[in-house]
């Protein structure tokens, strides 16, 4: 099978650093060629809570897509992701696969492209960081655009 690129997101507010540095080891473990956006730190959205730390990754895989999302929701198991609590909470781990290749994809609860990457500055900045000039293969927008129109003032966010 053709390596395929995917870009993940990851975030933490529950020991946040070394949690995310857990994840990338495992991350590495899985897939190859990974590259991390800058690490950015947001207020919590949807939910009181501690502030979040976020980045991106981009990486390559051979897996298809299902196969990927499985992998990812292993390794929130592995380091304590609760499931039982509101979608909006705090999280020892979120791994979501934002982009596979240029695929358009539904099935289930697994969307490809993610609309948070529309909708959530912590998924878009980090992102529009490492594939500036990538085409969203919805909105064919660039990403780097995407950010640039994004309404900045509705999310808290800043590098660290």
């Amino acid at each position: 099978m053709v390596m395929a690129t995917i870009f993940i997101s990851i975030g933490s507010n529950i020991n946040a650093q070394e949690n995310i540095r857990l994840g990338l080891d495992d991350l590495a473990n899985v897939f190859s060629g990974i590259v991390n956006s800058s690490y950015y730190e947001s207020e919590s959205v949807g939910f009181e809570g501690d502030n979040f730390i976020n980045l991106v990754t981009k990486a390559e895989t051979n897996l298809d897509i299902a196969t990927v999302a499985e992998k990812l929701h292993a390794i929130e198991d592995r380091h304590g992701r609760d499931r039982s609590g509101p979608k909006f909470s705090s999280r020892t781990l979120d791994l979501d696969l934002l982009l596979y290749d240029d695929e358009v994809y539904e099935k289930g609860k697994l969307q490809i492209p993610r609309d948070e990457i529309l909708t959530n500055a912590f998924v878009l900045w980090p992102l529009a960081e490492l594939i500036p000039d990538k085409v969203h293969p919805v909105v064919h927008q660039s990403y780097g655009d995407l950010w640039s129109q994004f309404d900045k003032s509705s999310q808290s966010l800043w590098p660290i």
